[in-house]
């Protein structure tokens, strides 16, 4: 008789369909959550080394982990709120500032000392139906209105949720990590390859990453409060998320910005701006990436730039990190295939 662990090939089958099955609709409830897993994890492996400090100091691990949820909050997510709070004002300043009439008759005369522009404003303005655009615009803003507030809706549930789970990453990393080495179907060498290198690419796209747009964003600040930038809070703070776009990002903000000083008559502004985003803003960033971020990977930077992008495309802000992440864990399995396919041939 057969031993019975000796599965037929139709069984091996069935369970591998019905594995799969269960593993895509397990993706399937937790996409929705995606963003407060990848932020808990980020943040888990961000903060390793001080919250080994901490657990030094505190024996109990939830009482540990408590207070290092509590001092997340205290740290990031309460000043975070006021920050918001603080762009919603100076972004409401400055909608309220292009409506002021001096606003208007600096973008009349600008528009009257150019003929063809003039004339192709009338002609699309004499194309559009007002009533229409009323309606389109009232159904519009409606929608915006609703949309807004489910996504404030969501996005306290999201942080709810990513500190619950971020709560006990700390708590019991241990069994977090054991666990998932014993479901990758890999040897313990290999295993711990894979970690080790996707652990590097959390740290390096999201600590790095952001340390460099912050850092961006600062400079780029400084400049706009020197030439008189309304809204300096607001860009510096636009450009910082602009700048987690390596390459390119900060580059996006601080030009519009210098035009605008430039069509409101400040031309030396503008030129001193550009100079500022040209040489020191943008160019810091191929600075600091060596030292914060291609320290930690074994991928060139086009590669990451690319992934990046993918990423965003695909998930959203979360991109940011998955992109990179997904790419060296697949990276890392081509490896680890290719080592053991040619391990055989060189033993020969």
């Amino acid at each position: 008789m057969p031993d019975s662990h000796d599965d037929l090939p139709w069984q091996k089958i069935t369970l591998f369909l019905l594995t799969l099955g269960f593993l895509i609709l397990c993706a399937l409830i937790l996409y929705p959550f995606f963003p407060a897993i990848v932020g808990a994890i980020s943040l888990a492996v961000i903060t390793q080394r001080p919250y080994d400090w901490l657990a030094a100091k505190i024996k109990s691990r939830s009482t540990c982990a408590a207070v290092a949820i509590s001092i997340i909050i205290l740290a990031i997510i309460v000043p975070g709120f006021f920050l918001a709070q603080h762009i919603g004002e100076q972004a409401f300043a400055a909608v309220t500032a292009l409506r002021t009439h001096s606003t208007q008759n600096s973008v009349t005369d600008f528009i009257a000392n150019r003929p063809a522009l003039a004339s192709a404003i009338e002609t699309f303005s004499a194309s559009i139906d007002i009533t229409n655009a009323a309606r389109t615009s009232a159904a519009y803003a409606g929608t915006k209105f609703a949309a807004i507030f489910t996504n404030s809706v969501h996005l306290i549930t999201e942080l709810v949720v990513m500190l619950f789970i971020l709560f006990f990453l700390f708590r019991d990393r241990a069994f977090a990590l054991d666990s998932l080495r014993y479901l990758i179907p890999l040897r313990e060498d290999e295993t711990s390859e894979l970690l080790d290198r996707v652990g590097n690419t959390i740290f390096a796209t999201a600590l790095g990453r952001l340390t460099i747009a912050v850092v961006q964003g600062i400079l780029a600040g400084l400049a706009f409060w020197v030439l008189g930038v309304p809204g300096v809070i607001l860009w510096a703070f636009t450009l910082t998320a602009f700048a987690m776009i390596p390459a390119f990002g900060a580059f996006v903000v601080w030009v519009p910005v210098a035009l605008y000083l430039g069509l409101n008559g400040h031309w030396g502004k503008a030129a001193l701006l550009a100079v500022w985003g040209g040489l020191i803003v943008s160019t810091i960033d191929n600075l600091l990436y060596p030292i914060l971020v291609g320290s930690h990977l074994r991928t060139h930077t086009a590669t990451i730039l690319i992934t990046i992008l993918g990423g965003i495309a695909l998930f959203g802000v979360t991109g940011i990190v998955l992109g990179p992440v997904i790419f060296t864990i697949a990276a890392t399995l081509l490896e680890i295939w290719r080592a053991r396919t040619t391990q055989p041939s060189a033993m020969i």
